[in-house]
């Protein structure tokens, strides 16, 4: 079968299929491979673009349905026990079920329709669950976020992941579009068939089973572990087995804490830290794509924003853009408070944000004796939000200030209007930041006025802290086995030990893990 590659760039409201059957009637069928859009220059009247990468057949030929064979194997003996239903906890038993490999994976939150209870709870009156939050819970983080399917890995896996996705519900344009996207709404439908299609094929999920601590064999290997049964009293239940899986996100510090008790091999690692910046979304769609902001085929318009100072040799970077979106309070202790984005998949908020962020360097920035301490500066970041919210409000607002005050060095006294359902408290983010932080984005925003105009103005929101960008540190895993150091059996997976960064590469490292596993127990060498 002879199948051909085309490279088109149309105007963003040219028609696709009118322009092959004019300009290549030959063509009986086609499929997107990539689609990109091409802004630069729409907010000086220059017509935004779409670049398609197209795969496209003829007369007498037809598109191959590829189907992909998983060998089977047997089940193990005592089922891989996965900590964490993340998109890592969850795409690493989704595989190992498509080799005939059930597993148990244990979630300290519970399913998403009681999460949400929970979490809008602590939205509106500030209560917090300390094992069910936007953190915590069927889906992990990625459940409360813009469904940011966007990676800069590259893996063989990403197109497994993204078929998967789409087999559960997500779009097949995932497959081709640049900056794929789900939506908050839209992802935890998916997640939520994902996890129902692997109870129905004999995945045991455990929800409110917060683990508590792993077992060890006389060599030194995980033996299982022992988790906490939240919704019975605490009682504390025991499980064994040879293979544990690490995929329990980048909140989990008290986890973090009995790795270092276990002597599990961890090291210090660079992350970031800032806030998160709103703007009414029709200032950031002006500023980007000018006139053409009121087309509909276009929607809420995004941004990137990097600046490195050549002083310090530190970067203040964007991160997480979320157009059309929500600010919302992510925070997963008590007396902590934290900044997150997310946006439905039709991103139509009348405010559009993105964290703000200034990297932190392990080594420089705070004591790197005990490789916990990056952790202990998160957190005293949070704790202090929080004693600010509490001394000025009531504790669940989040400190905010204008961007034009935040300039100027001085405290808001009265503050626009914000997408938060916590609401927030004038603040200074002084008080709240490290001083290097609060230097880097003012030096940055100074910057990047001059690549959105009106970024500075009035309507211009900072609301704090924003510190869980990344793990602040790295669970030591072996490049082959993919195992812990002289702990066998344990696999450090996703993004809490510091290999992912996103809904993607979560998933992907998911895959990566039982692919090693399955290496380990049945020889499988995956292509």
């Amino acid at each position: 079968m002879k199948r051909h590659k085309l490279d088109i760039i149309l105007n963003f409201d040219d028609s696709l299929e009118h322009h092959l059957k004019k300009n290549y009637p030959w063509v009986i069928d086609y499929r997107i491979l990539s689609r990109s859009l091409d802004a630069r220059g729409a907010n000086k009247g220059k017509i935004p673009r779409y670049h398609y990468q197209l795969q496209v057949v003829g007369k007498g030929e037809v598109f191959r349905q590829e189907k992909i064979a998983y060998p089977q194997f047997s089940p193990l003996g005592l089922p891989p026990l996965i900590v964490g239903a993340g998109p890592a906890g969850l795409f690493c038993a989704l595989r190992l079920l498509q080799h005939g490999v059930p597993s148990i994976i244990l979630e300290r939150g519970s399913r998403a329709p009681e999460r949400m209870f929970k979490i809008a709870r602590y939205w509106r009156q500030g209560i917090l669950d300390p094992n069910d939050n936007v953190c915590f819970g069927e889906g992990g983080a990625g459940l409360f976020s813009d469904g940011k399917l966007l990676t800069r890995i590259k893996s063989p896996h990403i197109s497994y992941v993204m078929q998967r996705l789409a087999d559960f519900g997500a779009p097949q344009e995932i497959s081709y579009l640049s900056d794929p996207h789900l939506g908050s709404n839209k992802i935890r439908g998916i997640i939520g068939r994902i996890t129902e299609f692997l109870l129905h094929h004999g995945v045991q999920i455990l929800t409110n089973a917060r683990v508590e601590e792993l077992s060890w064999d006389k060599n030194g290997c995980v033996s299982g572990l022992e988790y906490s049964d939240l919704k019975n009293a605490e009682k504390r239940v025991r499980l064994s087995s040879e293979h544990v899986i690490l995929a329990f996100g980048h909140s989990a510090t008290d986890f973090y804490r009995h790795l270092q008790h276990c002597q599990v091999p961890m090291e210090s690692k660079d992350f970031a830290v800032g806030v998160r910046m709103e703007h009414p979304r029709h200032l950031i769609d002006h500023s980007q794509l000018g006139e053409f902001c009121l087309s509909p085929l276009l929607g809420s318009a995004r941004y990137r924003l990097s600046f490195h100072s050549e002083a310090s040799h530190r970067g203040t970077y964007s991160f997480c853009m979320c157009p059309g979106g929500h600010v919302l309070s992510s925070g997963t202790e008590i007396d902590g408070l934290v900044t997150n984005g997310m946006s439905n998949v039709a991103r139509r908020s009348p405010w559009s944000n993105s964290a703000l962020v200034v990297s932190v360097r392990a080594a420089s920035d705070f004591p790197s004796k005990d490789v916990l301490e990056g952790l202990n500066f998160q957190r005293s970041l949070e704790s202090q939000a929080f004693r600010y919210s509490k001394k000025y409000a009531t504790g669940r607002e989040l400190p905010a200030q204008r961007i034009e005050d935040f300039m100027q060095g001085k405290k808001s006294l009265v503050l626009p209007k914000t997408s938060c359902p916590s609401g927030t408290v004038c603040a200074s983010m002084d008080d709240i930041l490290p001083t290097f932080v609060s230097l880097h984005l003012r030096e940055a925003l100074t910057q990047f006025e001059h690549q959105i105009s009106g970024l500075l103005g009035p309507q211009g929101l900072l609301l704090a802290p924003e510190t869980r960008t990344s793990s602040p540190l790295r669970v030591l895993r072996d490049e082959s086995t993919l195992t812990s150091p002289g702990r066998g059996g344990l696999y450090p997976c996703g993004e809490g030990a510091g290999y992912a960064g996103g809904i993607t590469s979560a998933a992907v490292d998911g895959v990566k893990v039982a692919l090693a596993l399955l290496a380990s127990t049945h020889g499988y060498q995956a292509n």
